[in-house]
């Protein structure tokens, strides 16, 4: 599948899960640490599953405005997603993840907040680069 590049970014990461990664531009950069539950220390760090759960949730929020603006619904200023990425061993070997996104769009109603969701589900990036390979779960909320 070709895409039409409009912007790309590059960043750096040194030391795997107890290292560090930042933007080449400079605006952006993080330690990270490993959590307990992967036989980490859990220092204060972050993890490649926050970055991705946040990363992803900011993304649907734009993939909803995009099919908003395109469908003449306005979402709510307020609208949030919680992203949860989960991480663990597949039964084929090496690791998997999952994600599930509650997604709040409060003032519209139902209906049009599914059918909003599942149109988004379809436009954003992240959703497209996951699809067929880890199971997302929207719900919303």
């Amino acid at each position: 599948m070709a895409v039409d590049v409009l912007y790309e970014t590059k960043a750096k990461a040194t030391g795997g899960r107890d290292g560090a990664a930042e933007t080449l531009s400079g605006s952006f950069k993080v330690a990270l640490s490993t959590p307990k539950e992967l036989g980490g220390a859990g220092g204060p760090g972050n993890n490649p599953e926050e970055l991705f759960a946040a990363g992803y949730a900011a993304c649907f929020i734009g993939a909803m405005k995009f099919v908003g603006g395109q469908e003449k619904i306005a979402v709510p200023v307020d609208a949030s997603i919680t992203s949860t990425v989960g991480i663990g061993p597949r039964s084929e070997g090496g690791f998997g993840l999952t994600v599930a996104l509650d997604v709040s769009l409060p003032g519209l109603e139902t209906a049009v907040a599914e059918d909003l969701v599942a149109k988004a589900h379809q436009v954003c990036p992240y959703s497209n680069a996951t699809r067929n390979n880890i199971d997302v779960k929207l719900t919303v909320v």
